[in-house]
């Protein structure tokens, strides 16, 4: 493949971004209309234009089917960004943002807070104990993974995949160390976290979240042309000018704060930014420019579909949202092995 295979001209940019807008738009309303209750999103808007806030309707459609789409399209379109960043800089495929132990750190840093119940009273800047616990587990393992790699000077790439291999493991052992000491009824709390879930009634809890989230994603966005480079080889892209380094410390400081910021959040997540790049590639090609913002809508729109099965699937009761992801992303990469076969 050449370079030139990768330029895409505006007038597609901006007929690709508004089919993926459509598709997010179709997603949404069919979430908002979907669930164990129906609601009608007519009525919803009348009562509250009529300040009617306590119609039945307009709670379940405003207090709680509406911050859930919206945290999963955040969180659904920041993984699957973050998931084709870090296939690039990585030159990896099967890399996302768990391939490095993000998750898995975050996941220990929450078991050790659900493991405490003294701290359930403890809030930080609109930050619980458990969140608070999760983005210093993240944090502390993205320091420690980055020195590792950088050891020697260079970023070493597959240092830098090993150590996510090795503190996954590690965090693995530390929550079931933390499991075994518990008290037997925190061990539902823990499980239900560590399942992954949008379990979100107020806009006003995401907030607490963008001072982390945006900044990340916008250090991501701001790397396409260089990532254009390099996904042709370091060595090409170090002859035209780009810092190789550079882009790699920024990529993986901005995607480990975000997904820091969104398992602290959510719980771990697994396979949206494994399936809607691999998908979005096939798709689009591999022009970052347009690339990145489709990923993001696409993986919004993957997730809130997701949350909606989850949501209905067994209602009235609600089944984590990790649970689906995690059997799609297996019967997605099984179907990929034997078609690449």
């Amino acid at each position: 493949m050449s370079q030139n295979q990768v330029q895409t001209s505006l007038s597609r940019c901006i007929v690709v971004l508004s089919l993926y807008l459509l598709l997010l738009f179709v997603v949404v309303f069919i979430a908002l209309t979907l669930g164990s209750e129906s609601v009608s999103i007519g009525q919803a808007c009348r009562d509250l234009i009529d300040s009617n806030y306590s119609s039945i309707d307009a709670r379940i459609l405003f207090n709680q089917r509406l911050p859930r789409i919206v945290m999963a399209l955040i969180a659904g379109g920041s993984l699957a960004l973050i998931g084709v960043v870090f296939q690039t800089i990585l030159h990896n495929q099967l890399a996302d943002p768990y391939t490095l132990g993000l998750a898995g750190s975050s996941s220990a840093g929450a078991v050790l807070a659900l493991s405490i119940p003294s701290l359930s009273g403890i809030s930080l800047v609109g930050f619980g104990a458990v969140q608070i616990f999760s983005l210093f587990g993240a944090g502390l393992s993205a320091m420690f993974i980055y020195r590792l790699a950088r050891r020697s000077g260079a970023m070493s790439v597959n240092t830098l995949l090993l150590a996510g291999v090795v503190i996954g493991i590690i965090s693995s052992a530390l929550v079931m160390l933390i499991r075994y000491l518990s008290s037997p009824h925190l061990l539902v709390s823990m499980d239900r976290w560590i399942m992954g879930g949008l379990d979100i009634n107020r806009l006003s809890e995401i907030l607490p979240l963008l001072p982390l989230i945006l900044p990340g994603l916008g250090v991501l966005f701001c790397q396409a042309v260089s990532l254009n480079h390099i996904v042709f080889g370091e060595e090409l892209a170090a002859g035209l000018g780009v810092s190789v380094s550079s882009v790699q410390k920024w990529c993986f400081f901005g995607g480990s704060v975000t997904t820091a910021a969104i398992v602290s959040q959510t719980g771990p997540i697994a396979f949206v930014g494994l399936i809607v790049p691999h998908i979005v590639k096939k798709v689009n090609g591999t022009d970052h420019r347009l690339l990145l913002p489709v990923c993001f809508l696409a993986g919004g729109a993957f997730l809130i579909l997701c949350d909606t099965l989850a949501r209905t699937i067994a209602a009235p009761a609600e089944m984590p949202v990790g649970i689906i992801t995690a059997a799609i992303g297996g019967v997605f990469f099984i179907t990929l092995l034997v078609s690449r076969r």
